[in-house]
């Protein structure tokens, strides 16, 4: 009895909480059917890059290679190139753009008028909704050779910089880019985080004589740590991922030294040369790096003490 009890209790509470639960799980069911045709039945595709693929013999006829395709991809220098531009731009990237909407959702907390607030909101949020394509226009026509900046300095005798041509500066143009078009959509979680704060505790705090700078430091800022530390996991899974259309876009403007990164080099050498293998093989490379990227910030969240993307 004692063996066979637990059994019941513990189907009994899974039929209690599935009727609990029942109109949530039916919530989920197209997320659920999106990510199994869109994300994970795709994924069968990763058997190219153990095969010398053919698009006409299809998966089940294309020729098993083994590891071959890794073995060429990392003798490949232009693959370390476009790796060693990937982890460069990334880092750029999480030191320039990473505190950016932190601190934009802190200067929008502080604003008093809701109107005022909304606005702003708004005009920043909008480039969020603007192609890489329509972006990289706007740049060209403030900081291109014949933009208002250029006429500016050419007007009055100064020389010019063209910095969307500039190789050495492109790392820092596609950050600039970059928190140009997303910060303003980023600062949307953070805003959520302080949002949830408890409220009694600033004024506790002020009446304990914290000004707005000690309040900030002490309440604010360890009231959004468990936020921070989850978006930077977040951040750090996708580091490897860049911006395809940015860096495409851009391609003959800067040259290819400055703008492969790893997807560009999967597009290039994989899909436009019909190496299909060899595209399967740079993508699979990044997608398990990407993870292991992951399970390392995770696990330096919980270090500090933080849930990261799952409890410990």
């Amino acid at each position: 009895m004692d063996a066979a009890g637990p059994a019941p209790n513990r189907e009994r509470r899974w039929r209690i909480r599935l009727r609990r639960d029942r109109s949530l799980l039916i919530m989920t069911v197209p997320t659920v059917v999106l990510l199994a045709v869109f994300a994970y039945a795709p994924m069968l595709g990763l058997v190219t890059a153990f095969q010398s693929y053919d698009i006409y013999s299809g998966f089940w006829y294309s020729p098993f290679v083994g590891l071959k395709n890794f073995e060429r991809l990392l003798q490949d220098p232009i693959f370390w190139h476009a790796l060693e531009n990937t982890l460069v731009i990334s880092a750029v990237q999480l030191v320039l753009y990473f505190p950016v909407p932190i601190a934009l959702a802190l200067l929008f907390n502080e604003v008093a008028s809701g109107r005022v607030r909304a606005f702003v909101q708004a005009v920043v949020y909008l480039p969020h909704f603007f192609s890489w394509v329509l972006v990289v226009t706007v740049f060209q026509e403030m900081l291109g050779g014949a933009g208002a900046l250029n006429t500016l300095l050419r007007r009055h005798g100064y020389e010019t910089w063209d910095i969307m041509t500039n190789p050495e500066a492109f790392k820092f143009l596609v950050t600039a880019q970059a928190v140009w078009k997303e910060a303003g959509w980023g600062i949307i979680v953070f805003l959520a985080a302080l949002a949830a704060i408890d409220q009694t505790l600033y004024e506790a705090a002020a009446a304990d004589g914290a000004g707005r700078w000690r309040r900030l430091w002490h309440v604010t800022l360890p009231g959004m740590r468990g936020v921070i530390v989850l978006m930077l996991v977040l951040r750090l899974g996708n580091a490897l991922t860049v911006g395809f259309e940015q860096m495409l876009v851009q391609r003959q403007a800067v040259g290819r030294d400055a703008s492969e990164v790893l997807d560009t080099f999967a597009y290039y050498y994989g899909v436009v040369n019909n190496n299909f293998s060899y595209g399967a093989a740079a993508g699979l490379f990044k997608g398990v790096l990407s993870l292991l990227l992951v399970l390392a910030a995770n696990k330096l969240a919980h270090a500090f003490g933080e849930d990261g993307l799952y409890r410990k």
